[in-house]
């Protein structure tokens, strides 16, 4: 792919992860096994509250075609495919989950130097089309993003957003919910080696007068393990231990509490992945 701003969905994306990802409130267990012939297997068992779930995925890679398929346990079957330079510098994927035959969802995207362009449509009676449009290099970006129903001839939403993105830091504010709320957030690594990092975000929706403030930071304690923790202003305290038990098989270990309810009862999260 060209080297470009790239595409909307990554605008405030690497704050949003930080602040995000691998804070947990279940129990989780998945599997991973590899073959030479470019095949992945993942298994996966959830347990939240007294439900159980899971699911088996396949992932299978051939030069620039990528077929992903993945059953739950309600016998549901949801497949991928993904293609890359039909036209050149596009990537073209199609989704289908069935037996819920009206969720599929075929995607074409478009890269250039200065440029990405993304286009959703749902294929249903009914279809909504999205799209997304981002003009700008690696380091700074400007995008656009809105979807439409064709039935009723009316946008069910519209975004706008803007990047800035270099190694050591990025920030972006988003204005979403049609013009309703707004996102700002500032992601900075405190080392050239990466091992300690801080992010703030900030949201506002302005039909309810509601402000969320949030701040979080990491630490890698050694090649093996990091420790994160993040805070808002609702008094919500999260946290996260994550270490590496083999090569490539990490355990994760997740708390959140409300220290404005500190008789209330912790919530915790476990995970195990084991990959060869």
């Amino acid at each position: 792919m060209i080297n470009g701003p790239g595409l909307f969905s990554d605008i405030g994306k690497r704050a949003k992860d930080f602040l995000t990802r691998d804070y947990i409130s279940d129990q989780k267990f998945s599997i991973s096994s590899f073959s030479h012939t470019g095949v992945a297997l993942t298994s996966t068992a959830v347990k939240k509250g007294g439900l159980s779930t899971g699911d088996v995925a396949a992932l299978y890679k051939y030069k620039n075609t990528v077929i992903d398929v993945k059953v739950d346990t309600e016998s549901n079957i949801s497949t991928t495919f993904s293609i890359t330079d039909i036209i050149p510098s596009t990537k073209t994927i199609a989704s289908l989950k069935v037996p819920d035959y009206s969720s599929g969802k075929l995607e074409i995207q478009y890269f250039h130097n200065h440029a990405t362009f993304t286009t959703a449509l749902a294929l249903n009676k009914s279809p909504i089309v999205d799209f997304t449009a981002t003009l700008g290099t690696p380091t700074i970006a400007f995008g656009v993003e809105a979807g439409y129903d064709t039935t009723s001839g009316a946008f069910t939403k519209y975004t706008a957003g803007i990047g800035f993105s270099k190694p050591e830091a990025s920030a972006s504010i988003i204005l979403g919910d049609k013009g309703d709320s707004i996102k700002a957030s500032y992601l900075h690594h405190l080392d050239q080696e990466k091992k300690s990092a801080a992010v703030a975000e900030i949201s506002r929706r302005f039909s309810t007068n509601d402000n969320t403030f949030t701040i979080g930071g990491s630490y890698t304690v050694d090649n093996l393990t990091v420790v994160k923790a993040k805070l808002n202003n609702h008094g919500k305290l999260g946290a996260v231990l994550q270490h590496e038990v083999l090569p490539k098989s990490v355990l994760t270990i997740s708390s959140e509490i409300d220290t404005k309810v500190l008789d209330k009862t912790p919530r915790f999260g476990l995970a195990l992945a084991l990959k060869p």
